[in-house]
């Protein structure tokens, strides 16, 4: 008896609706199995619900950033991979990010190039860049 092999799954975290149907698109086409949160209180609530391979977090959201949600994860003790997208390209998120864990930090314009090349690499501890 064959088993199929499990897909990883991605968090994905952006206030944005359309924004979270076109990751959830994009990445269920590239074989992940997606869940998608409005908001990181929304995120950090559902993460007792089960695995995440890999968190996908929008740096601008109301009421706590992605710095602030990743922070809140390494504070938990959570260790899983975290890529944050964002519209503002700004040297200052990309350190900060890193300071607190982040793996890669994709612009919004880029993603489909790009999102997928760094969940995978974040999947298998890899520091790739596009």
């Amino acid at each position: 008896m064959t088993t199929t092999p499990q897909k990883s799954v991605v968090y994905v975290v952006d206030d944005d609706q359309g924004v979270l149907g076109s990751l959830r698109f994009l990445l269920e086409t590239d074989g992940f199995e997606v869940r998608t949160f409005r908001s990181g209180p929304a995120l950090l609530d559902a993460l007792d619900e089960g695995r995440a391979d890999c968190i996908v977090v929008d740096y601008k959201m109301p009421g706590m950033n992605g710095i602030d949600l990743a922070q809140k994860l390494r504070d938990r003790k959570i260790s899983t991979p975290v890529v944050m997208i964002t519209g503002y390209p700004d040297e200052s998120i990309s350190s900060r990010a890193a300071a607190v864990g982040v793996q890669h930090v994709v612009l919004k314009p880029h993603l489909e190039d790009s999102l997928v090349f760094h969940i995978r690499g974040a999947l298998l501890g890899s520091d790739a860049t596009a």
